[in-house]
């Protein structure tokens, strides 16, 4: 009577991921699963990058005024005549570009807000730990902003232009009054931050790792 031979642990097939082949660097584990610590990395530097954002513009807001108060008081100096704190309200995008367009800034910044978890947690690429502390970066500064772009820091009484504008206090000027940067808030420079990290790791790629990339993300979705 022919035995019958039952699949085991040891002679069951064994199928590799292509994803664990792309991925496996000296810098990132072989593994598809996201580690704990990259969720605590992202919503650490989020919540705190977002709540240092907030405060100082409550803080300074009310020590130096707005700037359509008759009580707003002049430039007060860090490092005169470069650095220096003035309130001001940005209802533009970068540089003030895109002025009036305010509610269209907080639907795009609504849509970044969900689709960076969902980049992150849901497709893995908070495999790498630059990624992840990068996106969370930027995350920190979307929310900050958007908290403004809603009008939620906004009292009775101030143009309704703000409703939609954005709180900064950061000067930055050259050459005292020759070249003055716009001025901007910590949300600001955790999105520059985060941008030029991403921009950094996307220079830093070679051409076999992106290609490696590329073919285990073809033969999961074949």
């Amino acid at each position: 009577m022919p035995s019958l031979i039952l699949p085991s642990a040891s002679n069951a097939p064994v199928k590799s991921s292509a994803i664990d082949n792309a991925r496996c660097t000296p810098d990132v584990s072989c593994s598809t699963r996201v580690p704990r610590s990259r969720y605590l990395t992202f919503f650490s530097v989020a919540i705190l990058g977002c709540a240092c954002d907030l405060l100082t513009k409550e803080w300074i807001f009310a020590w130096r005024g707005s700037p359509h108060s008759e009580f707003r008081k002049s430039v007060w100096w860090l490092w005169e005549p470069f650095i220096g704190i003035e309130t001001a309200v940005n209802t533009g995008a970068l540089f003030g570009v895109g002025g009036g367009w305010g509610r269209m800034f907080a639907l795009l910044s609504i849509a970044a807000a969900i689709g960076i978890p969902v980049w992150l947690f849901y497709f893995r690429a908070a495999t790498s730990a630059w990624l992840t502390f990068a996106l969370s970066c930027i995350m920190g500064g979307i929310l900050g902003n958007l908290y403004d772009r809603l009008g939620l820091w906004v009292e009775p009484g101030m143009p309704p232009e703000w409703n939609s504008g954005v709180r900064d206090w950061i000067l930055f000027r050259w050459r005292h009054e020759r070249w003055t940067w716009p001025n901007f808030n910590i949300a600001d420079s955790l999105l520059v931050t985060g941008a030029m990290m991403l921009l950094w790791q996307a220079f830093r790629e070679t051409p076999n790792e992106a290609k490696a990339g590329a073919d285990g993300a073809a033969r999961t979705a074949g």
